[in-house]
């Protein structure tokens, strides 16, 4: 699971054992809590972060977990800065982070892994590169 940030490129991934909507909602509060610390980190006071930060626009498949009742409506109390978008059904082209995944796949096609740790650990590399970020 994972994004792209559109200017400056930053990406985030998580490697996760199953998508649901628990592991969206986890993952999207690392998100949020990066973010947070980032504008603190540049000198903003926390308590402005909701109104005075720049939201984040996630766009987001139609996976069913992306779009269950509950977790929209913690996401929506919780992270007021989260705005979300969903892709028209079948369009994952619209998606930057989807070149990303496509280039990672191709990179670890036709590779034996040990482990799932020997996977993440190859599968940064690409992802890091790709990015702009070593």
């Amino acid at each position: 699971m994972g994004g792209l940030r559109y200017h400056d490129k930053k990406r985030m991934n998580f490697v996760i054992k199953k998508g649901d909507a628990d592991v969206f909602y986890e993952q999207l509060t690392l998100l949020y809590n990066f973010i947070l610390h980032e504008w603190v980190e540049q000198g903003n006071k926390i308590e402005n972060f909701n109104d005075c930060a720049a939201k984040v626009v996630i766009i987001l498949d139609n996976a069913s977990f992306h779009k269950r009742k509950d977790i929209l409506e913690k996401i929506e109390k919780e992270m007021p800065n989260i705005i979300r978008k969903f892709l028209p059904p079948y369009s994952p082209d619209y998606n930057l982070i989807e070149l990303v995944w496509h280039s990672a796949k191709e990179y670890i096609a036709h590779r034996l892994f040990e482990s799932v740790e020997q996977l993440e650990e190859l599968l940064n590399t690409p992802l890091l590169s790709l990015s702009g970020y070593n």
